[in-house]
C-alpha cells in the first residue's frame, strides 16, 4: 500500500511516505454513513493497521463535513428487527463496533482531522482517535438526544474520559453544538486550526507521526487504553443494547420523522 492510492465506493485512502490519509466520501451527504460506508471504512482501516508500510493514518472527510453522523435513510444498513424496526443492535455490533476497535487496537497513532461538523456516529469516530485536530468551523455535537436516541459508536466511553462527568452529561442530554474552540477548552480535543491551512497543517502533523518513533507509539497507546478502555467491549455492547431499546421506541419514531419534516419533536416519553 506504501505510496499509493485506494478507491472504495465511499471511502479514499493515499498513502504517501508512511502516513495514510484515509477519508470519508460521501460529500453530497455531508459523509453520513450507510451500510456502505460502514463496510469500505473497516476495511480501509484494517489494511492500513495490517500493512507495515503505513506508520500513522489520517481520519478526515471530503468536502464540508467530517461526518453528519448516521444516514437515517439507511439507519440500520438494511438490517430490521422481526415487526420491521431499525435493527440498531446488530448495525452497531456488526458494522461500527469493529470500525472503534480496530483504531483503538491499532499499534499505530490515528490522527482525526475534523475539518467540518462531527455529528452522531462521526463524533463518535472522531472522539475514538489517538489524536484529534479541528477546523477552526468545526463543531461536535452528540445528537442523539434529537431524534429519541443515546450515544453510541463509544461516544459514552470516550467523552467522559476526556472531558468528565458534567460535561459529558451536557453534551449526550441537551443535544447541542460544541465549536471547536469551546471543544478544545474543555479538553474534548487536541487542536484547533485555520480554516486556510487546515490541510496542509493536519498533513504535516499525519508525516511527523510517521516520521517519529512508532513503537513508542504503539507501547503509550497500550498503556492509555489499558487504564482507561479496558472495559471498551463491556462499554459498547451495553450501548447497543440501550440503543435497541430506544430504537423501539415511539419517540424515536416521532424524533426520525421530525428530523425528516424539518420540524420540532413532540415527544411524549414512550
Amino acid at each position: 500500500m506504501t505510496d499509493s492510492n485506494m478507491q472504495l465506493e465511499t471511502v479514499n485512502v493515499r498513502v504517501t511516505e508512511g502516513a495514510a490519509t484515509v477519508e470519508l466520501n460521501r460529500p453530497q451527504a455531508l459523509n453520513a454513513w450507510n451500510a456502505q460506508l460502514g463496510t469500505d471504512l473497516l476495511q480501509a482501516l484494517r489494511q492500513a493497521a495490517a500493512d507495515e508500510g503505513v506508520r500513522a493514518v489520517l481520519l478526515t472527510g471530503a468536502g464540508r463535513a467530517f461526518s453528519s453522523g448516521a444516514d437515517l435513510k439507511d439507519v440500520s444498513g438494511g438490517f430490521t428487527t422481526p415487526d420491521g424496526r431499525p435493527d440498531v443492535y446488530r448495525t452497531l455490533t456488526e458494522r461500527y463496533h469493529p470500525i472503534m476497535t480496530t483504531i483503538r487496537e491499532m499499534p499505530k497513532p490515528v490522527l482525526a482531522a475534523v475539518n467540518g461538523p462531527a455529528v452522531g456516529i462521526g463524533c463518535s469516530l472522531a472522539l475514538c482517535c489517538d489524536l484529534i485536530v479541528a477546523a477552526e468551523s468545526a463543531y461536535f455535537l452528540l445528537a442523539f438526544v434529537n431524534i429519541g436516541l443515546v450515544p453510541d459508536g463509544g461516544s459514552s466511553l470516550f467523552v467522559p474520559t476526556r472531558v468528565g462527568m458534567a460535561r459529558a452529561m451536557e453534551l449526550s442530554i441537551l443535544g447541542e453544538r460544541l465549536p471547536a474552540r469551546q471543544a478544545l477548552e474543555w479538553g474534548l480535543i487536541n487542536r484547533v486550526l485555520d480554516d486556510g491551512r487546515f490541510g496542509e497543517e493536519t498533513a504535516s502533523l499525519a508525516a511527523r507521526l510517521a516520521a517519529g518513533p512508532t513503537r513508542s507509539y504503539a507501547g503509550s497507546k497500550r498503556q492509555l487504553n489499558n487504564w482507561l478502555y479496558s472495559r471498551m467491549t463491556e462499554q459498547l455492547e451495553l450501548e447497543a443494547q440501550i440503543q435497541r431499546e430506544m430504537a423501539g421506541s415511539d419517540d424515536f419514531l416521532e424524533g426520525a420523522m421530525a428530523f425528516a419534516q424539518k420540524r420540532d419533536p413532540r415527544f411524549a416519553g414512550s
